[in-house]
């Protein structure tokens, strides 16, 4: 009974945290956030940190998986209405791109995120994309709307320029005439996998 209302206590601690951690890390960014105060703020001390994430940087990590995992609900949500795969997946990665404007995304994300954690195509949450990215184009292959192409190098490429457009649009001083650039140039590149056939 301890052992459960323990491993409950942890649960429940390491919630608070990753609440937490998201506040502080969306307003001040990772390098400006107290470890202290971030902690104090959900009535737990540094220590709990600990046990949960190993430290600050295990804590961005969770924090960067909760909120990739979000943005790519968030992608599938906008792709919804759109009329076949194909354009599910460019619609997809379109609002991924797009939501290099949301403040919070763009510090933790892609900012914070790469500067700290290292190349994102390591990370978990971009792993799952480029699973659920390799089913659908599998899909599109076998239904001629996509070239007869290595179904893994195809994937990886859609993602990476998703994502690497993501970054671009939340580097730059003025993202809001860079996005429609990006998203114009992801899709022309998209397009460049599209059957002829089809």
């Amino acid at each position: 009974m301890a052992a459960r209302r323990r491993a409950e206590t942890m649960k429940e601690n390491r919630g608070k945290l990753i609440a937490a951690g998201r506040k502080a890390f969306a307003s001040e960014g990772f390098a400006a956030s107290s470890m202290d105060e971030m902690t104090a703020s959900v009535g737990l001390t540094r220590g709990a940190l600990y046990p949960n994430f190993g430290d600050k940087k295990g804590l961005l990590a969770a924090v960067v998986a909760e909120v990739d995992g979000e943005m790519a609900a968030r992608a599938r949500a906008a792709s919804a209405d759109a009329g076949d795969d194909w354009e599910r997946l460019l619609a997809e990665g379109e609002a991924y791109i797009a939501m290099a404007l949301d403040p919070e995304v763009r510090r933790i994300v892609l900012l914070d995120g790469p500067a700290f954690l290292g190349d994102p195509s390591h990370w978990p949450s971009q792993n799952a994309c480029l699973e659920a990215t390799k089913q659908v184009v599998e899909k599109l292959i076998t239904g001629a709307v996509m070239k007869s192409v290595d179904i893994e190098a195809a994937s990886r490429l859609l993602c990476g320029a998703a994502l690497n457009a993501a970054l671009w649009v939340a580097a730059s001083d003025d993202p809001q005439s860079v996005l429609p650039r990006a998203v114009g140039a992801f899709r022309l590149m998209a397009e460049g996998f599209l059957s002829r056939e089809g």
